[in-house]
């Protein structure tokens, strides 16, 4: 059993990429949507430490991944769950679909943005720069672990989820604040989205 617990908050392609391969290094994962577990059951069978729930199931796991869809995050932030004092993984990029709109964040980042939608979280962006089908794979590819960008001003919170990132199997970098190391992240803008790196 690991120290701490996951939530996913939201199963779409990213959600479950990381939730899979945080349930396959041994955490214990709640993953959920709108649409309630039960249309999560086909999704979560057979897979240990993979369980589906509520919304307020994941967030009282010990780090939750909040993955959804700008849009969704802009319209439905209120009525997330009281994520206060938790270490929240943001792993989401500002774009809306369909047209690929680009919404206007003034000097913040996206991740700055999505601090003040969930206040009072202990926020760290990470896993918005490889595909879902590259979280999903094996990270131990050519003798390495492949890359993770991560960005946070919780200092502790980078701690938790650098260890997170190791049992996962990956190689973690730590790019510093969101204000720097998520602009490097950030898509589009970034230098980083879509480089599939492999530390040796």
């Amino acid at each position: 059993m690991k120290n701490f617990s996951i939530g996913v908050i939201g199963a779409g392609a990213i959600g479950l990429a990381f939730a899979k391969q945080a349930a396959a290094a041994g955490y214990q994962v709640i993953v959920s949507n709108s649409r309630g577990p039960e249309s999560l059951q086909s999704t979560v069978a057979g897979i240990e430490n993979l369980t589906a729930g509520t919304a307020q199931d994941s967030a009282k796991a010990d780090v939750v991944m909040v993955a959804l869809t700008w849009k969704q995050l802009a319209e439905n932030a209120k009525l997330l769950p009281d994520l206060t004092d938790k270490i929240v993984l943001d792993p989401m990029n500002p774009v809306i679909m369909p047209g690929f709109i680009i919404p206007d964040l003034g000097e913040r980042t996206s991740s700055q943005v999505v601090a003040s939608l969930i206040p009072g979280s202990r926020l760290v962006k990470i896993f918005n720069t490889l595909p879902p089908p590259l979280i999903l794979a094996n990270p131990k590819q050519a003798n390495g672990s492949r890359v993770v960008f991560y960005s946070g001003d919780d200092v502790a919170a980078k701690r938790v989820v650098g260890e997170l990132v190791t049992d996962m199997g990956f190689a973690g970098i730590d790019l510093g604040g969101l204000g720097t190391g998520g602009r490097l992240q950030q898509f589009p803008g970034g230098s980083l989205p879509s480089l599939n790196l492999i530390k040796l």
